[in-house]
């Protein structure tokens, strides 16, 4: 055993010629000198060595307080030592690193907001009305028993059902998008959401990427904002369950769940990136995915209508709404023929009586190469508020079956 004032000297020398002897020593014999130690064993390992001969010195100077077996020191026994024995030039991991400094603090969940704020709940609180008035549902109840067109009805009813009930290979996505604001929009992207999950069995998905202060939560009847989609962007991982996902959404009736683009607060922005990265994780998990555009030509509106299966072009039935979206579609004919064939024009009564010829102006409108539908005026929806089907006009349940099914035909179609 060294001893003297020399022994830190002497310790390395005899390592040197032990790490010699290791190596000409057969594998099974070398490779124990490598073996990790930690815990409370690695004591009583270095009382077993020192019984038995010369180990390895932490260093090779002899400053006092210094360790002299870098294994015991508590960071130390961690690291693996390396094969042949101890480094003797290069200084120990251990003396390298630095005390761990303070760690940012992980990034918060955003605070679950109200959909109506505190100070303007009394004010908007309304009471909604029925779609149609007290004559004009009697009116229809008698022209249904006196005429034969209820079996006309039910076939109708029949055929766009099963439409509506295709299966799925993968998620369909279906932009809703316009040229100006107050076309309608968000109430026809409430009602496609409602009318796919109330026919379908698998999940729908209402996703919001018009950060401008929509709509769309009120619409659907949301009553708090926690996570949006610029925040599930980055969230979203491949091997998250369906559980797991929709723990970020807001939970509707019927399967169905709502991810807005903001809490109602001025200045979040969603750029193109972020909604590609919110799309291509969801979209896997959602048989439909119905997406509320910015209007027209919105970069975000662009990259969702490029990127989307179907898509439906609102326009207000005006004089006005009809020109500018003849003018898009001419625009639109210049784009893949995918775009075009895949889309559906929906025009919006927004008064009882349109000021324009429907028929004629549908008509104009399909010779772009795009299918066109009517939504019918009904006070319910003209009043504002929660969409609620109970209370809708039926001439507006209808129509709302039918551009669901209109839509998603076309989105289920390779063009």
């Amino acid at each position: 055993m060294p001893n003297g004032d020399g022994w830190q000297g002497e310790v390395l020398r005899d390592l040197r010629a032990d790490a010699q002897l290791d190596a000409q020593a057969p594998n099974g014999q070398a490779d124990r000198a490598s073996a990790p130690w930690s815990g409370p064993s690695a004591s009583a390992h270095v009382s077993a060595q020192s019984a038995q001969g010369p180990v390895a010195a932490g260093g090779s100077g002899g400053e006092p307080g210094q360790a002299a077996y870098p294994y015991q020191d508590p960071q130390y026994e961690r690291q693996r030592v390396p094969q042949g024995g101890w480094p003797q030039q290069a200084p120990y991991p251990y003396q390298e690193q630095q005390a761990p400094g303070p760690q940012p603090p992980p990034q918060s969940a955003p605070v679950s907001r109200p959909v109506v704020d505190e100070a303007l709940a009394g004010v908007v609180r309304h009471r909604p009305q029925r779609g149609e008035s007290f004559t004009a549902r009697a009116v229809r109840a008698v022209r249904r028993t006196l005429s034969s067109s209820a079996a006309r009805e039910v076939a109708e009813a029949t055929r766009t059902a099963q439409v509506l009930q295709q299966p799925v290979t993968t998620g369909r996505q279906i932009a809703v998008t316009s040229i100006r604001g107050g076309s309608g929009k968000s109430t026809v992207a409430a009602l496609l959401g409602t009318t796919y999950a109330h026919y379908r069995q698998d999940p729908v998905l209402v996703l919001e990427a018009d950060p401008a202060l929509g709509s769309l939560p009120q619409r659907l009847g949301a009553q708090a904002l926690r996570w949006t989609t610029s925040d599930v962007a980055d969230i979203i991982k491949p091997n998250m369950t369906l559980l797991d996902v929709t723990g970020y959404l807001v939970q509707l009736p019927n399967n169905a769940w709502l991810l807005p683009a903001s809490q109602g607060q001025i200045g979040v922005m969603l750029d193109s990136r972020a909604y590609e990265r919110a799309v291509v994780a969801l979209r896997r998990y959602f048989g439909v995915m119905v997406v509320d555009c910015e209007t027209l030509p919105a970069e975000v509106a662009r990259v969702a209508l490029a990127s989307a299966h179907g898509r439906v072009l609102t326009a207000p039935a005006t004089p006005e709404g009809v020109t500018s979206t003849y003018a898009v579609l001419q625009w639109m004919q210049k784009l893949p023929r995918q775009v075009t064939a895949g889309t559906v024009v929906v025009l919006t009564e927004l008064m009882p009586r349109a000021g324009i010829d429907l028929d004629e102006a549908a008509q104009k409108l399909r010779s772009a190469g795009v299918s066109v539908q009517v939504l019918p005026y009904d006070r319910h929806l003209a009043g504002g508020g929660s969409v609620d089907t109970a209370l809708l006009a039926p001439p507006t349940r209808e129509a709302a079956a039918r551009i669901a099914a209109d839509v998603f035909q076309l989105a289920q179609t390779r063009h």
